[in-house]
C-alpha cells in the first residue's frame, strides 16, 4: 500500500501567536485522517499585510525563500491554514513566470528559487486530496446542533486568478463541508464581506463596524456560530467582540470557530485537542448543544 505523500505545512505567523487554536486544530485534523504534515525547516515570515503594503517584491521574496525550503525538504506542495500567506507565496510563484520579476526577487535571496512549488489552502487539499464523501464516513459526532454561518472573507477565493478556489463571489466549500458533518448551514448574504483585515489598529472604529454587520447579518439569518478559515477575521469576529459590543452597543454572543475546529469536533476530537478553550468568545454553550443533540439522537437510535 502506497504511504500517503507528506504535505510540507507552513503554518505562517498568526498560527504560532494569535491564531494557535487554528494550528491545533488543523494539525489534530490531518492527524485523525491520516494525512501527514511536515512543518517547513527554519519557515520564516511570508511578509504578507505588511510587506505587501510597502514593497510586493520583498513580500515575494520572503515568500520565496519558505518556498526553496519545501525543496530542500524534498518535498513538492505547500499547505498553509492563511488565505494571506497562501497569497504571498502563490505571489512568489507568479513572480517565477516573469524573468524581471524572478531576478529581482532571487537577488534578495541567499539561495534563488528557480522552480515553482505550488502552494494550496488547508482546506482545499481537505476538498481535492481526501474529498467529502470520505471525509463523511468519517463522522461519529454529528454537529446537529451547529447552525453554522459561513464566512469566507476577502482573501479564501479573491483575487480569483491568484487563489484559484471556489467560486469568488459566492463560495460555496464551507457551506458543503459543514453539511456533511451534519450542521445546518443558512443562507448568509455577507459570506464575502470585508471585516476589515488588518487595519484593526489603523482604522479600529472601521473594522469594530465592518464586524458588526456580519456579527448582526449572522445572527439575523438564525445562526449560532460563525465558521472562518481566516485568521485575521476569527481575530476581527471574536477577540475584537467585546470591542465591538461597546462601539456599536450591541450584545453580541456569537462563537466563532475555525472549519478545521468543526470539522474536529465531528471526528470526536477533544475541544482541547482543537484550542476550543483558547477562544475570546466561550463555546461552552455551543458544545453543550451539539453534545446534547448528538446525546439525543444516539438514544432515539437505540430505543
Amino acid at each position: 500500500m502506497m504511504q500517503t505523500p507528506a504535505y510540507a505545512y507552513y503554518p505562517g505567523c498568526s498560527q504560532t501567536g494569535t491564531a494557535r487554536e487554528y494550528d491545533l486544530s488543523v494539525r489534530s485534523v490531518f492527524k485523525a485522517l491520516g494525512m501527514e504534515l511536515a512543518e517547513v525547516d527554519d519557515w520564516s515570515c511570508c511578509g504578507s499585510t505588511p510587506a505587501h503594503s510597502l514593497d510586493t517584491g520583498l513580500m515575494a521574496a520572503l515568500a520565496a525563500r519558505n518556498l526553496k525550503q519545501v525543496q530542500k525538504m524534498g518535498l513538492e506542495q505547500a499547505l498553509t491554514p492563511c488565505p494571506s500567506c497562501l497569497g504571498a507565496l502563490r505571489t512568489a510563484s507568479r513572480h517565477l513566470v516573469h524573468p524581471e520579476k524572478r531576478a529581482a526577487m532571487n537577488e534578495l535571496l541567499d539561495e534563488s528559487l528557480e522552480e515553482d512549488v505550488p502552494s494550496r489552502s488547508i482546506l482545499q487539499a481537505l476538498l481535492e486530496d481526501y474529498g467529502l464523501d470520505k471525509l463523511r464516513e468519517q463522522v461519529v459526532v454529528p454537529l446537529k446542533g451547529l447552525k453554522a454561518v459561513p464566512y469566507y472573507g476577502c482573501l479564501m477565493t479573491r483575487p480569483a486568478d491568484l487563489m484559484r478556489f471556489d467560486n469568488p463571489e459566492n463560495p460555496t466549500s464551507m457551506d458543503e463541508t459543514l453539511k456533511i458533518l451534519g450542521a445546518t448551514v443558512p443562507e448568509f448574504p455577507f459570506k464575502v464581506e470585508c471585516c476589515g483585515a488588518s487595519l484593526g489598529v489603523p482604522r479600529q472604529e472601521m473594522v469594530l463596524r465592518l464586524s458588526h454587520n456580519i456579527l448582526s447579518m449572522a445572527a439575523q439569518v438564525g445562526g449560532n456560530a460563525v465558521v472562518v478559515a481566516c485568521p485575521l477575521c476569527h481575530q476581527n469576529l471574536d477577540l475584537r467582540q467585546s470591542q465591538i459590543n461597546r462601539a456599536n452597543k450591541s450584545n453580541h454572543n456569537m462563537p466563532v470557530l475555525y472549519i478545521t475546529q468543526a470539522i474536529g469536533l465531528a471526528l470526536g476530537l477533544m475541544p482541547e485537542e482543537l484550542g476550543l478553550n483558547k477562544h475570546a468568545v466561550s463555546v461552552r454553550g455551543l458544545l453543550d448543544t451539539i453534545s446534547g443533540d448528538a446525546a439525543v439522537e444516539e438514544k432515539g437510535a437505540a430505543s
